[in-house]
């Protein structure tokens, strides 16, 4: 199966060749194309990666009923629809780290110009003037800078700015305590808190509801006399209004700005026409290097996400809590172990699923949430209309069924990569459970009452009997006549001459007339045919 992915927005093309070597992708690069031109294309791709200038919008989305991927070769996901997304059951993949440096360094060079008033010195210069006494600049050394969002970008600007010979306190609610001493770093406790303190302050947070307006007149208050305001993550997390009086009223010395409300800047905007305001176009993430790194990273990404499945880097999975390839198996096994308990269901009368439990061992607690979600995607596929249903959408199409989602750590003393889903439905009740790996195939270990011990294949049987001789060998044999490989079967009982389980785990489909088939024969007593679906 070959995979067709649209690349536009002048993405790298050490990226793009990373799509193109290999042959399973097809890769169309094209310029930003308008909106009416993408709509009538998008209907043919896979998979989307741009930066900025395309809009993903939700008719977009919509019209992509192939699209398994959007790759946003950069931070920043506003252009794109990522609720629709997410019920589309199409992965957001972007470049958090790629441009890290680029703005670090831009926040640097940006603040010592400003300080030092080199943009004013060069023109000066280039004018044929000697303005040297007009131009008393001042240090970084010693001034407290303020940064409101520890992440990535403000902690590389924290290291730098401890160089400078700064004192550096920061705010983020959402970061651990250990990364501020790690950084080395002065906790503020809250926003007011480091406002008060700081000579330059510097936002570096995602644009939200939280985070819009975050810093407006209120804020800018807080801050000392002749402080500096830096925002070079997203426009409106300033009030531009707000800003603008603050500088009137000579309260901040000034303001560099990288980001705004809307892009491009106005030529008639307020901001273009003070001296004391230091301006970029958008320019954080400019450099070679980091357009280069964020267009490597998301093509692999996307590259991975189509090939095998992996959606580790999407930003609207559940967290999985560690390595993908550790998690993978974890996340098969609950999948696999839901799409059998559900058959179950089904064999006893009940084909409604009313709850899903999933109770995960130690090693697995950080994943918890994926598991559940893969659990939701067992019980619903082949029993839901959706084209997309995978990691990113199971919990929501689910819960939309009615279906209660919940999930239990395990005790300490039993297998910490043992996995069990219980589902409900009615009066009936089955739990199925197995062991999940790092590095090996997961296998079911309990059905219901029954210990087995088998790995879910493509098909998996399951028959309940009479414990007398000769079960196993007929049901062998009518598999045999019906062309039916068999990979695994394992029999286990309760106790002799009462009713036994078989798990029989097939290569390739298992009709209904074959099933309808095994249900005659002699003591067979029920039969469920779990098809395990790619990807």
């Amino acid at each position: 199966m070959t995979y067709r992915v649209l690349v536009t927005d002048e993405i790298d093309a050490e990226g793009v060749a990373l799509l193109s070597a290999e042959p399973l992708l097809v890769v169309d690069e094209l310029p930003t194309l308008p909106k009416d031109e993408l709509l009538s294309r998008i209907a043919d791709y896979d998979a989307i990666i741009g930066r900025s200038a395309t809009r993903i919008s939700e008719e977009l989305l919509k019209k992509g009923r192939r699209l398994k991927v959007v790759g946003r070769a950069g931070v920043g996901v506003d252009n794109i629809a990522l609720d629709t997304a997410t019920s589309l059951g199409v992965a957001v993949i972007n470049a958090p780290a790629g441009n890290t440096i680029a703005v670090a360094e831009l926040f640097f060079g940006a603040v010592i110009s400003f300080l030092r008033y080199i943009p004013r010195a060069d023109s000066s210069m280039h004018a044929g003037r000697w303005d040297r006494s007009a131009l008393l600049g001042s240090e970084l050394k010693d001034k407290t800078l303020g940064i409101v969002g520890l992440g990535r970008i403000g902690g590389e600007i924290a290291t730098r700015a401890r160089a400078f010979g700064m004192n550096v306190l920061a705010y983020d609610p959402y970061i651990a305590r250990t990364r501020f001493e790690a950084l080395r770093v002065q906790e503020a406790t809250s926003l007011d808190s480091l406002l008060e303190q700081s000579n330059v302050v510097t936002l570096h947070t995602p644009l939200n509801d939280e985070t819009t307006g975050m810093v407006g007149r209120r804020e800018l208050a807080r801050l000392p006399q002749r402080s500096i305001v830096v925002n070079m993550a997203r426009g409106g997390i300033v009030d531009e209004e707000a800003l603008i009086e603050a500088l009137e009223s000579k309260h901040l010395l000034g303001a560099i700005i990288d980001a705004y409300e809307k892009e491009p800047l106005a030529a008639d905007h307020p901001l273009r026409k003070r001296e004391d305001v230091l301006l970029t176009p958008h320019i954080g993430a400019s450099t070679m290097e980091a357009q280069r790194n964020v267009a490597v990273d998301v093509c692999i990404a996307v590259r991975d996400a189509l090939l095998s499945g992996e959606l580790s880097r999407s930003i609207n999975v559940a967290d999985v809590g560690g390595q993908w390839a550790e998690v993978e198996p974890a996340l098969s096994l609950a999948r696999k172990a839901a799409a059998v308990g559900r058959a179950i269901l089904a064999t006893q009368g009940t084909r409604a699923v009313q709850r899903v439990d999933v109770r995960a061992g130690s090693a697995l607690t950080g994943a918890r949430s994926a598991l559940v979600a893969a659990a939701a995607r067992g019980v619903l596929e082949g029993t839901v209309e959706q084209e997309r249903l995978n990691l990113i959408n199971a919990r929501a199409v689910a819960e939309s069924r009615g279906i209660e989602l919940s999930t239990t750590e395990t005790p300490a003393q039993e297998n910490p990569h043992g996995i069990e889903v219980r589902l409900s439905g009615g009066m009936q009740e089955i739990a199925v459970a197995g062991t999940a790996q790092p590095g090996a195939a997961p296998r079911l270990t309990r059905i219901g009452a029954f210990h087995v011990d088998i790995q879910p294949r493509d098909t998996l049987l399951i028959l309940t009997n009479n414990d007398v001789p000769g079960v196993i060998g007929r049901v062998g044999t009518l598999l045999g006549e019906a062309g039916v490989n068999i990979a695994e079967y394992h029999q286990a009982r309760l106790a002799q001459g009462g009713q036994a389980l078989a798990a029989v785990s097939v290569d390739g489909d298992v009709s209904e007339s074959i099933r309808e088939s095994l249900l005659k024969l002699p003591d067979v007593l029920s039969a469920a045919v779990v098809c395990f679906h790619s990807g």
